[in-house]
């Protein structure tokens, strides 16, 4: 009579004493894509949403298109903030002379000019508060974050005031988004909403 071989249980990597470092995402096995760093702890994404995937590949198209020639736009890429945070934002704006070749893995936080994050639901608290602070102090000058309020997209737009190091909000859009930084930007943000779904809204 065969006996069938036990399930292996997955191998998870013991941080080191203090936390894992920015450095480790670029060396550690078997790493989920997208794996962010967040004050010393590995953060995995979750599965992710239809309205996540359109708003996230509707902003890097839109601003690749609309952003003058030196800033570069990309999503999904971490940024080295310190030592225990490379947080992936999204959508970045960067300045364009940060970008070494197609096998760069990472950009310092303070060649962003904008970040733009999707909020997921597991990725709320993080999107809304963490992210945010870290963002400021890393003088990150814009944040956008976009979030699903019935099917449709509402962005909530921040600038970073000089003063107190934090961010304030400049402005919340619904169906038409238009703002003068860090460039000029008018977006028809119900193009986010798939066709059937934009109609059964409306």
């Amino acid at each position: 009579m065969s006996v069938e071989p036990e399930a292996s249980e997955p191998r998870w990597a013991v941080p080191p004493e203090g936390g894992w470092a920015a450095d480790d995402l670029d060396t550690l096995p078997h790493l989920p894509p997208h794996t962010e760093l967040i004050d010393g702890s590995l953060v995995f994404v979750s599965t992710q949403t239809l309205f996540h995937s359109r708003a996230v590949d509707f902003f890097n198209w839109q601003l690749q298109s609309l952003a003058p020639p030196e800033p570069e736009v990309v999503r999904g890429f971490t940024i080295d903030i310190d030592r225990y945070n490379r947080p992936e934002p999204d959508v970045i704006v960067i300045d364009g002379d940060i970008i070494q070749g197609p096998n760069q893995t990472r950009f310092p936080a303070e060649s962003v000019r904008l970040a733009i994050e999707v909020v997921s639901p597991e990725s709320r608290s993080r999107d809304r508060e963490t992210k945010p602070v870290k963002y400021a102090r890393a003088t990150i000058p814009h944040y956008w974050r976009v979030e699903n309020h019935d099917g449709r997209a509402v962005v909530y737009v921040f600038e970073r005031e000089p003063a107190t190091g934090a961010y304030t909000s400049t402005g919340i859009f619904h169906d038409r988004m238009k703002v003068t930084v860090p460039f000029p930007v008018d977006l028809n943000l119900t193009a986010i909403t798939p066709r059937r779904r934009a109609a059964d809204l409306g």
